[in-house]
């Protein structure tokens, strides 16, 4: 990947802040054309530094009361791929990472009440083939969601 430069990172600390704001708006903030603006952001999102844009929909307003993270311990490690791409059929795992420490694999899902999560867990996860054993945590509370800082440097 090619060097992201001082004008980068400041389109980028913008824009994590508020990804609707318009693109004038930022080439006012940056002091260059909105042209230039464009640009950067299109050369950025092919060099994968941005990933996605888009909305965060707020789960409990579909019904989804119940944030939980499912560490899954695996028969072997080599079994991930297979593990994750029944995963990929259960549209309330919303995330899954491969880790290290207590567990193969760590989930975050959402569940309407704790009779879903009990199917979810019971009724699914655990009956994927090579999952060993499940721990659960449920979220009570988010306090902190944000992007990682986007330090730009002085002159």
């Amino acid at each position: 990947m090619e060097r992201i430069d001082k004008l980068d990172k400041k389109i980028l600390s913008i824009l994590s802040k508020n990804a609707r704001i318009p693109f004038k708006d930022v080439a006012a903030e940056c002091n260059v054309s909105r042209a230039a603006i464009h640009q950067r952001v299109q050369h950025l999102i092919e060099a994968n530094v941005i990933t996605g844009s888009g909305f965060d929909v707020n789960p409990k307003s579909l019904g989804y009361h119940t944030c939980t993270y499912v560490g899954i311990t695996l028969e072997k490690g080599s079994m991930y791929k297979t593990v994750v791409e029944r995963l990929q059929h259960i549209p309330e795992v919303v995330e899954c990472h491969f880790t290290t420490g207590p567990y193969t694999m760590l989930l975050k899902l959402y569940a309407r009440d704790n009779e879903q999560l009990m199917n979810l867990l019971n009724g699914q996860l655990q009956e994927i083939p090579g999952v060993a054993a499940t721990e659960t945590l449920i979220s009570l509370e988010q306090s902190i969601k944000r992007e990682i800082p986007v330090h730009i440097e002085e002159d």
